[in-house]
């Protein structure tokens, strides 16, 4: 009898739900998930606690990765939410992208989609471009933060039997035996055998994959540094950019540094809230399908790629994030007059504004003491810009929340089927460096899942 081919996907976000879809019907093939979070009803109880009984932890890791219980929305264009537009020819990655699309489709993503009105989405276009912004239009289809859990359910629940999901349980370590993939260590030390693996370790994961890597002596490229705050402005001041394009993808280049600044994540009468990243706390934003706030967010991120000898982008954005930690407990908080008047915001003064923080445990504070002055002036000249674009965005009442860190890991060398230099060990996904977004992450999952799934039935 045949010896059953053995598949480790290590990381049960987007990127290893598609690789284990992919793989879930392959007769003879056993395909086990690791992940060091719960899995997703685990989640789901530990979102909905309060003090005591919720472990921050959970938020960006478990079943869903950091994708569960996000602002859900699929950007669905070739342009945005990744590099796989570097491995494949476009056609390849439209055809790739449509089918990962009709996948969530059939597991519970909603129909509607945003961007589609081609003359409005013209209109924007223009209008950013007398601003000095340029309009990156797209599609977006939006599922919002509380209807992602139930689609990632119905993912959890297509699972054939040959896929065993071991939550709560870490990989320490890649096994490699000549150049060739040979298996997995738990955090434990148990050795599990694998004829193939694929990392998908989620930002989570993005520095354990990135030593890893190094430990294995993958070539690799450095991606940018993206630092920078979470804006939080009324509803009204971007109402008629969300409600046509959904979130406005922007790109300002700053006069002072020529750095590229971007809008990213707009979370339309959204709220503010934190994560913990490995004991550090940064801030992000959630949507809704099913409730709204006065208020609309979006991150504002500065991107920037260091020089020889740095090669460590991850512990960069770390740093600045315990800056932040150490002056202000956690989140700080200050509205945009205050920072332009060299002057910390107080309690009083964020109370008398016409923004009320939907993050209530932000610490009103002053984030000249942890932004570089690099960042600060291309940050402020964005939002003159953005004033231009959506007048009251650039207003002295606007929030800033910082800091907001992306935790990109560095790119080890691919092929065009993401496969590294070592032999049936894949890399996808936002922690492997692939991608940045659900709908890419996804596709770089399926992608890595056919081709074993193709290797394995040969």
């Amino acid at each position: 009898m045949a010896r059953r081919q053995q598949v480790a996907i290590i990381g049960a976000g987007p990127a290893g739900i598609f690789a284990a879809l992919a793989l879930s019907d392959v007769p003879g093939v056993q395909v086990r998930m690791y992940d060091k979070g719960p899995d997703i009803e685990a989640r789901q109880a530990n979102a909905h606690g309060r003090g005591a009984t919720r472990d921050p932890r959970w938020l960006l890791c478990g079943w869903g990765g950091a994708g569960a219980f996000s602002d859900g929305k699929l950007t669905l264009s070739s342009a945005i939410g990744g590099q796989l537009a570097t491995y494949l020819s476009p056609r390849e990655l439209d055809r790739l992208l449509a089918a990962v699309d009709g996948m969530w489709l059939r597991f519970g993503a909603p129909e509607e989609v945003y961007g589609g009105d081609d003359d409005a989405m013209a209109d924007l276009s223009r209008r950013a471009a007398r601003a000095d912004l340029e309009f990156i239009g797209t599609r977006i289809r939006h599922l919002g933060t509380d209807r992602c859990p139930e689609v990632l359910r119905e993912m959890r629940r297509a699972l054939g039997a040959n896929v065993e999901v071991h939550a709560e349980e870490a990989i320490s370590r890649i096994l490699v035996k000549g150049r060739a993939v040979s298996g997995v260590e738990t955090s434990d030390g148990h050795r599990r055998r694998a004829d193939y693996v694929i990392a998908a370790p989620g930002r989570e994961g993005s520095q354990w994959f990135m030593g890893e890597a190094t430990r294995l002596g993958l070539g690799r490229a450095d991606n940018p540094v993206d630092v920078g705050v979470r804006v939080e402005v009324p509803a009204e001041v971007m109402a008629d950019i969300t409600a046509t394009a959904y979130e406005s993808k922007l790109i300002f280049y700053s006069k002072s540094f020529d750095d590229r600044v971007r809008t990213f994540c707009m979370c339309p009468y959204g709220e503010v809230v934190t994560e913990e990243n490995e004991g550090v706390t940064t801030v992000n934003g959630h949507s809704y399908a099913g409730k709204r706030t006065p208020n609309t967010n979006f991150a504002l991120l500065v991107s920037t790629m260091f020089t020889e000898p740095f090669h460590d982008p991850i512990a960069y954005g770390r740093h600045l994030a315990r800056l932040a930690n150490l002056i202000g407990g956690g989140v700080i908080c200050q509205r945009l007059g205050d920072l332009r008047a060299g002057r910390r915001s107080t309690d009083e003064r964020v109370e008398r504004g016409l923004v009320q923080p939907t993050l209530a445990t932000a610490t009103p504070g002053d984030l000249s003491f942890v932004l570089p002055y690099r960042y600060l002036s291309s940050i402020l000249e964005a939002l003159e810009a953005l004033d231009r674009f959506a007048p009251g965005a650039g207003s002295r009442h606007t929030l800033l929340y910082g800091v907001e860190v992306k935790f990109y890991s560095a790119r080890p060398r691919l092929s065009p089927l993401l496969e590294t230099e070592v032999k049936n060990l894949f890399a996808v996904g936002d922690g492997a460096g692939v991608t940045r977004g659900l709908l890419q992450a996804s596709a770089s999952g399926l992608l890595a899942g056919r081709e074993v799934r193709g290797r394995a039935e040969k």
